[in-house]
């Protein structure tokens, strides 16, 4: 029984971790909300 629970507990935490990877890298890049301030680099300045 602690082992179907641990391995419960070890593929749950996996998913978990595979899902904030996949989010993280491939996830959408959220824009800026700066018309064009800042030293955000555009060379509108």
């Amino acid at each position: 029984m602690n082992t179907i629970i641990q391995n419960i507990l070890v593929f749950t935490t996996m998913g978990f971790a595979v899902l904030f990877l996949l989010k993280k890298y491939f996830g959408k890049k959220p824009k800026s909300k700066k018309a064009c301030g800042g030293d955000d680099g555009c060379g509108c300045h």
